[in-house]
């Protein structure tokens, strides 16, 4: 399967959980255009159908981001442009700073597409993690927003003090990658 993203955390991430063996990285002549829908949802699938449209072959997509209770849901499926359309993940982590209060509650969304050319088959597979502001960023590990999630399975620590194994083992991407895999395994493509 081709994963349809070009950002090198989510690679590692999907890598991790589903296998290095079963994922091919997107080839660089792709280009996955804007990502313009108003759902998660909406934007994995037209990334996993342009993928699989320009390389014959069965791809995979997600788009993710973080839902803050205190401001109605935003970012939301705009998270990666939160701070404006080119911000790093450094400034839309200190807008989500400056904006949420601490003790929040957050949310963690992953709309996870797969798409096979041959077949026609589409499926979307979904994985939420809740969690809480932390009231400073911590941690070194992870990316984007990970430095300030808090979730509500593990013991204190943000998304960014935990190990790779532990943040996969409780993060919306990994429970969304865990049910691909399980749909995979069950005899599908």
């Amino acid at each position: 399967m081709i994963l349809a993203t070009r950002n090198p955390h989510k690679l590692r991430e999907f890598r991790r959980v589903i296998g290095q063996d079963r994922l091919s990285e997107l080839p660089p002549e792709v280009v996955l255009g804007p990502e313009i829908g108003e759902t998660f949802a909406e934007n994995a699938l037209a990334k996993a159908r342009t993928a699989a449209q320009a390389t014959g072959r069965a791809a995979i997509a997600d788009d993710s981001g973080i839902a803050a209770q205190a401001l109605d849901g935003a970012p939301g499926v705009r998270s990666a442009r939160f701070a404006g359309e080119h911000a790093s993940d450094q400034e839309n982590l200190d807008l989500l700073t400056l904006r949420a209060p601490a003790g929040s509650r957050l949310r963690y969304i992953c709309a996870l597409a797969y798409v096979d050319p041959q077949t026609g088959e589409e499926r979307l597979f979904e994985g939420r993690c809740d969690g809480r502001m932390a009231a400073t960023p911590r941690g070194s590990g992870g990316f984007g927003y990970d430095p300030v999630f808090v979730p509500d399975a593990a013991d204190g620590r943000t998304m960014a003090e935990l190990d790779p194994a532990e943040k996969d083992a409780i993060s919306h991407r990994g429970a969304a990658i865990r049910e691909l895999a399980a749909w995979l395994a069950a005899g599908r493509p």
